[in-house]
């Protein structure tokens, strides 16, 4: 069954609905039958925000109307869709429904962001959290700070390094030495790479810059870093060609799919992921979400490569679990 996103539209509502009563499954079938397991690299622990509350429609960027300074600027997402995503109003929703999906929907997820909320879901659910701490600027915490949060054994992973906000590449001399203490202790690397939504630059992020998504300029960090891991958040998304090319140079660069996977056009977001296929590196695709505050988007996005017609049930495998394992050198028997 082919998943599409036509807003507003009977056929896209039934196809959802079909998909998470077949795919995600409430009834008694698929409760007699372990999920396989799925790994998320990509979620952010988040403090509630009430006016950060809003419903939203995947794929909202199907549709990037342009503005003026003297106009109403483009919203950041829409609810023009048959059925918007609900957002957690509270720290304790969002919490309930991050352990919802850690038990029924049997995944494991690489977490971000605010330290108290990492520590309170590790410690309900500590063995599908994985901790990892983030950090874009060297004003955040010093290198010897760093180095000791990654030594004390609670962080396993470096990540969400997103130097691009604040108008840097990742290979500016002043981030070098966390990459070097990372790949000193072998721990991996998540790295924003990429666009972030319509009118980012003038609008929302005054010092972002498209031009410093580009994977290339990974190239001089990842040569003094020989050894370092990295994965590129967001799949340098719309950058394929600099993508693959440092890919095929690299062998330690892998990317997931989160953030893209459901905010552009599905039929481009299956565009950019066969090219990556086709190109030979579908053992190097990850799964992710970018989540946030809507936990709606773990059954969305999990749809996109389950009704991905182009990919093999290998493939699908392997994007949803088993270059996880790989790439952070996890024990499958544990997810068994």
């Amino acid at each position: 069954m082919k998943l599409t996103i036509i807003s507003k539209q009977l056929p896209f509502s039934l196809q959802l609905a079909l998909f998470l009563t077949l795919s995600i499954g409430t009834g008694q079938a698929q409760e007699t039958k372990k999920r396989l397991p799925i790994i998320d690299v990509h979620v952010h622990a988040m403090k509630a925000n009430p006016n950060f509350t809003s419903e939203m429609c995947p794929w909202f960027l199907k549709d990037m109307p342009g503005s003026g300074p003297n106009q109403e600027p483009p919203s950041f997402m829409n609810t023009d869709c048959v059925a918007p995503l609900k957002a957690a109003k509270t720290d304790a929703e969002m919490q309930e429904a991050i352990l919802r999906a850690n038990k029924e929907l049997n995944i494991t997820m690489v977490v971000s962001g605010d330290a108290g909320v990492i520590h309170k879901w590790h410690s309900a659910a500590p063995d599908k959290i994985i901790p990892s701490l983030g950090i874009s600027n060297s004003n955040q915490m010093t290198v010897e700070a760093f180095r000791d949060s990654l030594s004390n054994g609670f962080y396993k992973v470096m990540g969400e390094v997103a130097p691009q906000y604040q108008g840097m590449s990742p290979s500016d001399m002043s981030l070098d030495e966390y990459f070097g203490v990372a790949e000193e202790l072998g721990i991996p690397v998540g790295i924003h790479m990429g666009t972030g939504g319509n009118g980012m630059a003038n609008i929302t992020s005054p010092k972002y810059r498209a031009s410093l998504g580009q994977p290339f300029l990974l190239e001089d960090m990842l040569a003094r870093h020989p050894k370092l891991k990295i994965w590129v958040m967001h799949a340098g998304y719309p950058m394929a060609d600099q993508m693959i090319a440092l890919m095929g140079a690299n062998a330690y660069v892998y990317v997931d799919l989160a953030g893209f996977i459901w905010s552009y056009p599905l039929e481009e977001i299956h565009a950019y992921l066969k090219r990556l296929v086709q190109a030979g590196f579908a053992k190097r695709i990850l799964y992710g979400t970018d989540l946030m505050i809507w936990p709606g988007l773990l059954e969305t996005s999990i749809g996109v490569i389950q009704n991905a017609n182009y990919l093999s049930e290998e493939q699908k495998r392997d994007i949803l679990f088993n270059n996880a394992v790989r790439f952070f050198n996890l024990d499958a028997s544990k997810f068994e």
